[in-house]
């Protein structure tokens, strides 16, 4: 029955005494908002850590929960907030970053326009090149500037509109449309041997 529902749903449903409501979305959110966190903070440890928190907040915020905005954008922009808090603690000249991007300097990076790799078959060779480039992309969104990276992994991974990015960063639209075009940019022109 839960699996029927909207999230803005299973959250109400949460909010109203249902913890398997609750059991739901975690598992809705446990891959796209674990990735996000662990592409963006770069250690498994803090994503894990920095996962944990994001839910307990939601767990906290359950009795005033009203969806204004979709499930989704709510979250990311916990867990949004939440990293940034952990930049402060842990590596402020990245919170500096987020400070200067959110001030609408965020263009640094050229617009490059690439193709898409083509997919691939299962053979044994085939697989350990897919490892390989796994590799290869971790390391290119390891490369991205932070805003950049988080505007492509909430695109990518949770799926987010570019109004629903902006609202999770508190950034615009026009801002966060940039991020994602720079990010993608700089994303293909490193990866344009693979494609």
């Amino acid at each position: 029955m839960h699996e029927e529902l909207s999230d803005e749903r299973l959250m109400l449903a949460y909010r109203d005494g249902d913890a398997r409501a609750f059991e739901s979305l975690y598992r809705r959110y446990r891959g796209s908002l674990h990735r996000y966190l662990a592409h963006q903070c770069g250690s498994q440890a803090f994503a894990e850590e920095l996962y944990q928190e994001v839910w307990i907040k939601v767990v906290n915020a359950r009795a005033e929960y009203e969806p204004l905005a979709k499930f989704s954008t709510w979250i990311f922009r916990i867990a949004h907030h939440r990293l940034i808090d952990h930049y402060r603690e842990n590596a402020p000249e990245i919170a500096t970053r987020y400070e200067k991007a959110n001030s609408g300097n965020d263009a640094d990076g050229e617009d490059i326009i690439g193709n898409q790799a083509a997919p691939l078959d299962q053979t044994p060779q085939v697989l350990h090149e897919r490892r390989a480039t796994a590799q290869r992309i971790e390391q290119a969104l390891a490369e991205l500037p932070a805003p950049q990276r988080e505007a492509f992994l909430l695109a990518e991974e949770g799926g987010l509109t570019l109004e629903e990015i902006a609202a999770a960063t508190a950034s615009s639209r026009e801002t966060s449309k940039s991020r994602l075009r720079y990010a993608l940019g700089k994303l293909r022109h490193s990866l344009q041997d693979l494609l």
